[in-house]
């Protein structure tokens, strides 16, 4: 073991590494809740994607702990799901079943990317304006959904959205959830969001929102629902070529981003450089795909991995304990089933993911109007339009355009014209 993962030229040991794993997996444990959650509001199986979700994070995480061995667990990501479920299969009419034809399409495209050097030059078209952008867009996007399903806002016919009814017994419970869960992140509790949901479960089993199943442990059941079930041909014929791109462009930037941040925490990057990319991008690249392909949306590499890496993670042995205990969750859908229906355990969560994304805009110039604005286009039109799809496409229509009237078009990446393009094609003449 200390041969396959380096412990002791990393400085840690097998003991450090076991508790770097469980502290990172009851950070991120709540995806197993939430994102079925979210995806079964389409129609999709509940123990379908719950099963998908499982798998996919074991098979994705399993590939950086043994190839890579970095301690960075991989899971379908916020906001992916988000996109998914609102943008993709509400917004645009299509069925779940082409959603995850779409998503396939982008985890190969992801997988040939990661295979060539071209991956680079796609992330050094996108201006890292644009990229806080995309991701603090999404921040505020998951906020809404959160604030929505719980019934603080709520919707209104002079102003599109207004005040809810704070009287309800769902909506005050998410509200008492939220501070429960906001004081236990400002006393630096270890998995804080997981805890929030159990203690705000219990709080509703008491108000007498849900019933407890009649038995909390099963064989895992259901994942016929959603395996396989992918239509492509849907994908063309619905012309859904920048929702191809979209998911693809999120999860590669999301994923480098996230694994350089934790790497670096690590002490793992070498002259900044981040050794063994290619296996580590091929991770996520192979749990995209593989989640297309049993039922769940794109898998992204999870910021939590940084609570490992805090507690002393330094290899794949992390990881590896993390798929280790999400293959025993697999054994508990009744209790996540019930937990997961009620939006006041799930909305706290959405609300808080969504708070640490929509961060990301500090790192922005906001003195550069051309930097800005498009910035500022894509982050208030992901709400408004409830499309992340279409808060990107305005976005990198008006960059290079303003760029242009400014006589700056040469600082503009010559792929970013063909981004332009596509959305200026798929926004004009194909969403309607």
């Amino acid at each position: 073991m200390n041969n396959w993962f380096k412990l002791k030229e990393r400085g840690t040991t097998v003991s450090t590494e076991i508790i770097a794993g469980i502290t990172t997996f009851f950070t991120m444990v709540y995806i197993v809740i939430v994102n079925p959650g979210i995806l079964s509001g389409t129609g999709m199986s509940f123990n379908g994607v719950f099963i998908a979700t499982i798998l996919a994070s074991i098979i994705a995480t399993l590939i950086m702990g043994l190839w890579s061995n970095y301690p960075i667990v991989i899971a379908p990501g916020m906001g992916l799901n988000a996109f998914f479920a609102f943008s993709v299969v509400q917004g645009y009419g299509v069925s779940w079943q082409t959603a995850l034809g779409a998503v396939f399409i982008a985890g190969i495209l992801f997988i040939i990317l990661s295979l060539t050097s071209f991956r680079y030059m796609l992330l050094d078209a996108i201006p890292a304006s644009l990229k806080h952008a995309i991701t603090a867009g999404i921040g505020l996007f998951i906020t809404t959904v959160g604030l929505q399903n719980a019934g603080i806002i709520a919707n209104s016919e002079s102003n599109l959205i207004t005040l809810g009814n704070l009287a309800q017994p769902m909506t005050y419970l998410t509200i008492i959830g939220l501070i429960i869960t906001v004081t236990l992140m400002a006393y630096n509790v270890k998995g804080y969001l997981f805890i929030g949901m159990v203690v705000t479960a219990i709080i509703a089993w008491f108000m007498g929102l849900f019933q407890m199943p009649a038995s909390i442990v099963a064989m895992p059941s259901g994942l016929g629902e959603t395996a396989f079930q992918m239509d492509l041909a849907g994908v063309f014929s619905n012309g859904l070529y920048t929702i191809i791109f979209t998911f693809l462009l999120i999860t590669l930037f999301d994923t480098t981003g996230t694994m350089l941040g934790v790497a670096e925490q690590a002490g793992l990057l070498k002259d900044g450089k981040f050794p063994r990319s290619r296996g580590a991008l091929l991770a996520d690249a192979v749990g995209t795909t593989t989640g297309a392909m049993l039922g769940t949306s794109p898998t992204s590499a999870y910021i939590e991995s940084s609570t490992g890496v805090a507690a002393g993670g330094r290899t794949g042995l992390t990881a590896v304990t993390v798929s280790i205990l999400l293959a025993l969750t697999l054994f508990f859908s009744p209790i996540v089933s019930v937990i997961s229906s009620i939006p006041a355990i799930t909305s706290p969560a959405l609300i808080i993911v969504g708070f640490f994304m929509i961060s990301v805009i500090s790192k922005m110039d906001w003195s550069d109007l051309e930097e800005a604005f498009p910035a500022f286009l894509i982050i208030i039109l992901m709400p408004l339009t409830h499309s992340i799809a279409t808060g990107i496409g305005i976005g990198f229509i008006f960059y290079p355009v303003l760029k242009l009237l400014r006589g700056k078009g040469k600082q503009v990446h010559p792929i970013f014209y063909i981004f332009a393009i596509l959305f200026f094609i798929q926004l004009v003449f194909l969403d309607h």
